[in-house]
């Protein structure tokens, strides 16, 4: 083989595993890449079927329910305009409680309800995560000097 053949497969070589680099880090990247919902854009249909997206707003009072499993709950989450029903099985976190912002990480359950594999809390009593402040604005249900709303 010519030193000229051989230097045209090993650049062909290498452009073949850039590629297949490239193609492998880009389906890595798609495969955890989670976006923000609230209720109202669930319900509205603005939310994946099939495949893993987070879910945020107020843990409405008096929805949690504790399941027959030890760790298993059922809380309701709403933006103040729509509501919907999450099942989590696991520990939650210890700031979690009824009337707060919540973000649960999860995939819609063939039901409608969804079902969370994550579910995290606010980290002190003046902060709520900034997609949830905005998706009860958006509702306008809420307003940014309500009583509950926090800088």
């Amino acid at each position: 083989m010519k030193t000229r053949h051989k230097r045209l497969l090993f650049i062909s070589l290498a452009i073949v595993a850039l590629v297949a680099a490239v193609l492998l880090v880009m389906n890595a990247f798609r495969d955890n890449l989670v976006f923000f919902f609230s209720p109202t854009e669930v319900a509205a249909g603005k939310a994946p079927t099939k495949g893993t997206f987070r879910l945020g707003g107020l843990v409405m009072t008096g929805s949690v329910q504790k399941g027959p499993g030890p760790l298993e709950l059922r809380f309701t989450v709403t933006d103040l305009a729509k509501e919907m029903r999450v099942h989590y099985v696991g520990p939650l976190p210890d700031l979690f409680r009824e009337g707060q912002g919540v973000v649960a990480e999860g995939r819609l359950g063939p039901d409608g309800e969804f079902q969370a594999a994550k579910v995290l809390a606010k980290h002190d009593e003046n902060y709520m995560p900034p997609e949830v402040a905005q998706a009860l604005e958006k509702s306008g249900a809420y307003q940014a000097g309500h009583p509950r709303a926090k800088p």
